[in-house]
């Protein structure tokens, strides 16, 4: 399964190296939108994604319309993560799938309204307590993505530690 996490306009580069690292750890494709509130080349975007960036496949978009004119919504397995959404974001059965694409806002207001309501019926959301207002977007994504990991049982990944095949 090819999976691509799509960050539309990112504004905290820590959080965007934390969803590379995970991106690289997983095999994942990292798609960013323009506008980014920073420079992929700041010190903080690459400190929290380590040593992981040259193990990362990146693919940049001007803007969130050339994305969704790219890859089309209606042609591909394509699912928006926000507060608001329809589904939970374990209800899809991604295990039949061979590509998904799970697209995540900027931290302060999310996905654009309209593009919600357009495809509401692909939109995704994690269960938390209603006062609340969202969780951190790199874990947001670590749930998400392991969700369809999960649901392909853990595909082309390492299930069992190297450690315990030393003792």
């Amino acid at each position: 399964m090819k999976i691509n996490v799509v960050m539309v306009e990112p504004e905290i580069p820590q959080n965007t190296g934390n969803i590379a690292r995970t991106c690289a750890a997983i095999g994942a494709k990292l798609h960013l939108v323009y506008p980014l509130g920073f420079s992929i080349s700041e010190k903080a975007v690459k400190r929290a994604g380590l040593d992981y960036w040259d193990k990362l496949e990146i693919e940049e978009h001007i803007s969130f319309e050339e994305f969704l004119n790219k890859y089309k919504p209606e042609e591909n397995n394509m699912y928006f993560a926000t507060t608001k959404g329809k589904h939970v974001y374990s209800e899809p059965d991604y295990s039949k799938m061979d590509e998904v694409f799970l697209l995540f806002g900027k931290e302060t207001k999310g996905l654009p309204e309209d593009v919600l309501q357009k495809y509401i019926d692909k939109t995704i959301r994690i269960p938390m307590r209603e006062t609340l207002r969202s969780l951190n977007l790199s874990n947001s994504v670590s749930i998400v993505v392991y969700e369809v990991l999960r649901q392909k049982n853990f595909e082309n990944l390492e299930e069992i530690s190297k450690y315990f095949d030393k003792k």
